[in-house]
């Protein structure tokens, strides 16, 4: 992940909200490389960002995100069966 990436992302993490809902990874060419849900967006989104301890497969992910977008949900009911279709609309690796 190059420096812009790196700023652009950065500066988008300060405008996460504390909700829950859905998030997209997506790369370099706009693809959406995973999706999650979280109970809260800015603690979730910011936690691949942050230099703990990080298994091989996650490092391997955030080496390839160049841009995230999510979608506020109602709960984390709603944003679990919302996650769910879109990992089948999506199909991410």
């Amino acid at each position: 992940m190059n420096q812009e990436i790196k700023d652009y992302i950065k500066e988008k993490l300060k405008y996460i909200p504390d909700k829950s809902g859905v998030y997209f990874m997506k790369d370099e060419k706009n693809n959406i490389i995973y999706i999650g849900k979280a109970k809260s967006l800015k603690k979730r989104v910011n936690s691949y960002f942050t230099k703990s301890n990080k298994d091989t497969k996650t490092t391997a992910l955030v080496e390839h995100i160049a841009d995230f977008d999510y979608i506020i949900t109602e709960n984390e009911v709603e944003a679990l069966i919302f996650e769910a279709e879109m990992i089948r609309k999506h199909k991410p690796h």
